[in-house]
Order: structure tokens, then sequence, then C-alpha cells
């Protein structure tokens, strides 16, 4: 993929550079998996930015002893392993274009 341009991108308050799809570049019209990838992606950014949110405003507004309080213990830990999961996600995405970058 190519990048395509830098532009602001509100949600993520800060520039951010898209890239474009390998069939843009080559002039051929996304198929259908692209498509949903593509969807899927802009749907993960907006969710991840959402959680981010959420979880600055717990910690600026709150006291984490509070947030144990309160929380329904099986759920928090729920929420935390499945957290960890996608950080170690991340990590293995991070790490798989650190090694194609070299």
């Amino acid at each position: 993929m190519e990048l395509q341009g830098k532009y602001l991108c509100p949600e993520f308050r800060g520039e951010v550079m898209y890239k474009r799809p390998e069939a843009q570049a080559q002039n051929r019209p996304l198929d259908i998996d692209e498509i949903r990838l593509v969807s899927d992606l802009r749907i993960m950014h907006s969710k991840v930015d959402e959680l981010f949110q959420v979880v600055s405003n717990l910690k600026r507004r709150h006291h984490e002893a509070d947030i144990r309080r309160y929380a329904d213990e099986p759920v928090l830990e729920e929420d935390i392993s499945r957290v960890d999961q996608i950080y170690l996600w991340f990590v293995s995405l991070k790490e798989a274009g650190l090694r194609r970058t070299g």
C-alpha cells in the first residue's frame, strides 16, 4: 500500500497518514473482502479511541481504589483479560511491522 496523503482526523486529535490500498494503486476497484477489511479497521480505530477516552476520564476523575470498590469484580477481571489479549495482538502487529521495515 502506498501513502495517499495526510489530513487532520478529529477523532485522533492529530495528523494521520492513510494508506492507499493496492487495488487503488493498481487502478482497480476494491473487492468485497478489501472493503470489509477497510471498514473493520475504521471501526477498530474508532473503538480504540473511544476506549482510550473512557479510561482516561475514569483515571482522571476517580481513584483506582474507588474504581475497584464499585466495579463488578468478575466483569472488571474479564475486561482486563480482554484488553490484555488486544494489547498482545497489537504488540505482534507492531513487531511484524518492525521486522518488515528492518
